[in-house]
């Protein structure tokens, strides 16, 4: 059963819900949705209100493995079926669907579609918790949640395209459920919510905000024995499924719970993180880097390990791998999660100044209490960097002011939080940023190793493995086109160097072409004279970001990765083959090719081996950066 919207809609007016199997209703009656591809389609459509969806998302929703030729033709037919079932033109005149460039665009209000009142009372709620109503945030939060019907789109499901935007909002919904839950506990009415978070931990049992309210709410209602084994049930469910452990912030609340009586808890830790994040959104192509996630997230959840250097070439997924393990962790850091990006759109490197000044209004304006940094002496430079006195600093890097950060490692001291800096050109660069003392945590992201920051964790990233490339590409063109030619597709991977940043434009340009078949296109990228120009989507060109790598580095190195290109694409070179190559003796041959690791161009053997027994690498694609330049027939604008 539907609920008509909270705001009735005009007479005549067709109410759509999504939160449930899809179904429309007019002056409280149901109506008919069509056959099956039909309603494909209109669930596509409604699940990305007043936003142009593309065609291709449109056909991979209805036919995910082998679209016919008459594909298009279908789409308008069905596409004119819901214009008509809408009325051609709203209140405003404007027509309800529209086609331009980006894809067909659906035009609805908020008392039309259950998702777009959903939002507008949620956001309500949210809003009422930070001003301190608590008892209006809860009553707007359950408004929201009692439009939740069930699981989003639950008939529609076996449809690869609409399984994923059903997934994306049924987690819109659980955090919902959670922030109402933790706001019934906070005004003391936990027993409400039990039952409720009970089911939801059962279809959700790795969501450890949910059980965190779960366990409270047990225990506020006297029920400690059963809150305390939640605990063991989700530690031994970790250790099990992933080999970790549950979150500080989990485990501390565990054991408050086992030496106190029935108090309830002062504060919502799961909703401080909520309201104190600062993420973009998880990565959703995010594929392989199994056994790097799970040691990042082993990592993050040590009180011991304080900064986190993930390296590797560009376009090896650094940024994903934070970001992934940044949502994931969610409760262990109370006090926020916040990422800032450390380069502009160019390429080039912000200053530190700026950076802590984002980091001084993420924190300031979220910090619990207000105990924030301030925003607007951060951006004030001045003489000098407060670094570790055994660490030499780089006195050509743009400083900080001393008042700015000394309130940051104030505020580092104090809270608990994780910061994500993306894409860091140098160690000079985020000395003045790292922690010092207290339980945050700060995880780098940079092509380079930063060699000279200790002590520090690394985690290296190199290619995906054939099987985890492959699983990309099919996520961007579809398992079944994949399988009409798997040695073409595993060729067209091993061209890519197997970098998810290549296979994932790879996979956008022939999801775009749909007509090439994976064998030619295999061929094009083979041609080393020609890769760089298939590997191009729209905006996202992997030549430029390789020449943002190629900046990076000194004029030496450009020049010696140049002359080591040649002897890197048949298959890696040796010391004597370095030496040969750039026409020198054997002592500078090991201090460049080092240098070159140092700066991530190079990749050396992961176990011991003498310089000399050592076969060196460079990921293809940046083989064939480089041998443009040393050829010049390539000038990056």
């Amino acid at each position: 059963m539907i609920r008509p919207p909270a705001r009735p809609a005009p007479t005549g007016t067709v109410y759509f819900s999504l939160l449930g199997p899809l179904t429309a209703v007019r002056d409280g009656r149901p109506l008919p949705l069509g056959p099956r591809k039909q309603r494909l389609v209109l669930a596509t459509l409604l699940a990305r209100p007043n936003t142009p969806v593309p065609v291709d998302v449109l056909t991979d929703a209805v036919w995910p493995d082998d679209p016919p030729r008459t594909a298009r033709k279908n789409l308008q037919v069905y596409v004119s079926a819901a214009r008509a079932l809408l009325g051609s033109t709203g209140d405003d005149g404007r027509d309800r669907v529209v086609h331009g460039c980006g894809g067909y665009r659906l035009t609805i209000d908020e008392g039309e579609l259950d998702t777009l009142r959903f939002r507008s009372l949620a956001r309500a709620g949210r809003a009422a918790g930070e001003r301190g109503d608590l008892r209006t945030a809860a009553r707007l939060l359950r408004e929201a949640l009692d439009l939740w019907e069930g699981p989003p789109l639950n008939d529609l499901r076996d449809s690869t395209g609409v399984a994923e935007e059903a997934e994306r909002l049924e987690a819109r919904c659980l955090t919902v459920y959670e922030d109402w839950a933790e706001t019934e506990i906070e005004l003391g009415r936990a027993a409400v919510a039990v039952d409720g978070l009970r089911d939801l931990v059962e279809r959700h049992p790795l969501r450890e905000r949910l059980r965190v309210a779960w366990m409270n709410s047990l225990h506020q209602s006297g029920r400690q024995a059963e809150a305390l084994a939640v605990y063991d049930d989700y530690r031994q469910l970790l250790a099990r499924e992933l080999g970790l452990e549950p979150s500080p912030a989990m485990a501390s609340l565990y054991r408050a719970m086992l030496g106190r009586g029935r108090t309830a808890r002062p504060a919502a830790a799961g909703r401080e993180a909520a309201h104190g994040t600062a993420l973009p959104a998880a990565p959703r192509d995010f594929t392989g880097r199994r056994e790097e996630l799970r040691e990042l997230l082993a990592l993050l959840g040590s009180p011991d390990e304080r900064v986190v250097v993930v390296s590797g070439p560009a376009g090896s997924g650094k940024s994903a791998l934070a970001l992934r393990a940044a949502h994931l962790l969610g409760d262990g850091f109370p006090d926020g999660r916040f990422h800032v990006q450390v380069r502009r759109e160019d390429g080039s490197a912000r200053t530190p100044a700026e950076v802590l000044g984002e980091l001084g209004w993420l924190c300031g304006e979220r910090a619990p209490g207000g105990s924030g940094v301030p925003a607007e002496s951060a951006v004030t430079a001045a003489s000098a960097v407060p670094t570790d006195s055994a660490v030499p600093t780089d006195a050509t890097v743009p400083a900080v002011s001393q008042g700015a950060a000394d309130a940051w490692q104030r505020w580092l001291s104090l809270h608990r939080a994780l910061i994500v800096l993306d894409d860091v050109p140098d160690e000079a660069f985020v000395r003045g940023l790292l922690p010092r003392s207290g339980p945050s945590s700060v995880v780098l992201t940079a092509r380079g190793q930063l060699a000279g920051l200790a002590p520090v964790h690394r985690i290296a990233l190199g290619a995906l493995a054939d099987g985890e490339a492959l699983e990309l590409l099919a996520k961007l063109i579809g398992p079944g086109r994949l399988r009409t030619d798997p040695a073409a597709a595993l060729r067209i991977v091993r061209a890519c160097g197997a970098l998810p940043l290549a296979v994932g434009v790879g996979g956008m340009r022939l999801a775009v072409l749909r007509h090439l078949p994976l064998a030619e296109y295999a061929d094009r990228l083979g041609d080393p004279s020609a890769a760089l120009d298939e590997l191009v989507a729209g905006d996202i060109s992997v030549r430029l970001r390789m020449a943002s790598g190629w900046q990076d580095l000194s004029a030496d190195d450009r020049r010696a990765l140049g002359r080591l290109a040649g002897p890197a694409q048949e298959g890696g070179f040796t010391l004597d083959g370095a030496m040969e190559a750039l026409g020198c003796g054997e002592r500078a041959a090991i201090r460049t090719v080092e240098s070159l690791i140092d700066a991530g161009a190079v990749t050396s053997p992961a176990g011991e081996v003498t310089a000399h027994a050592a076969l060196y690498e460079v990921p293809r694609l940046l083989c064939l950066y480089a041998r443009e330049r040393e050829e010049g027939r390539f000038s990056p604008g």
